[in-house]
């Protein structure tokens, strides 16, 4: 008969939160998120500040039909599309071994 591991107690957790695994995970995590957060965040602000104090540069048109506006506004969905696969990217390269490793250590699997 297999049993299943004991939850790990608050005094386990504690000690992996203030191990330097835990920090290097915190510290990766954070040098992601914050930068990519804030780059979104001014891409997207300056283009709501474009379209509504420069509508002069927003209705040049680039191809057709299509105008600097539209094209700005389409991009901020790749841009998503983009932070979101670099995401992915780092999450599996950078925090994933890190937490995988930390999990285990509480689940008592070495």
């Amino acid at each position: 008969m297999s049993s299943s591991p004991r939850p790990p107690d608050p005094e386990q957790f504690l000690a992996v939160q203030q191990s330097p695994e835990f920090g290097r995970l915190r510290r990766s995590f954070r040098g992601f998120a914050i930068p990519m957060t804030v780059a979104f965040l001014v891409w997207y602000l300056a283009y709501v500040l474009l379209s509504t104090y420069a509508e002069g540069l927003m209705s040049v048109p680039v191809l057709g039909n299509l105008n600097l506006g539209i094209v700005l506004g389409l991009s901020q969905f790749l841009m998503t599309f983009l932070i979101t696969w670099l995401y992915i990217r780092h999450a599996n390269t950078s925090l994933d071994p890190i937490s995988s490793a930390l999990r285990d250590e509480l689940e008592g699997e070495h």
